[in-house]
């Protein structure tokens, strides 16, 4: 199964490990500190050109996603349950 990121970007959902509000980002110390590493060892990839919404953590990178984290939440829901 696969879930839509945004854009042209399809993940496997096995390789999907959490969806974060992008306000995470922001607010949490261990997650700004999470993201520069991520960021310093280039696993990072913002997917568009239109205003990021959430973080999508996977086995091998962080993306940056215009789509909302709880419609991220609800696709990946839908797959694990069916």
């Amino acid at each position: 199964m696969f879930i839509h990121l945004g854009g042209e970007k399809i993940i496997r959902a096995s390789e999907l490990i959490a969806i974060f509000d992008i306000s995470i980002e922001k607010s949490s110390k261990i997650s700004k500190q999470f993201i520069q590493q991520a960021i310093k060892d280039k696993k990072t990839e913002k997917i568009g050109d239109e205003e990021c919404k959430s973080l999508v953590v996977t086995k091998s990178k962080v993306y940056y996603s215009p789509i909302s984290s709880t419609t991220l939440k609800k696709r990946a829901h839908l797959l694990l349950t069916n």
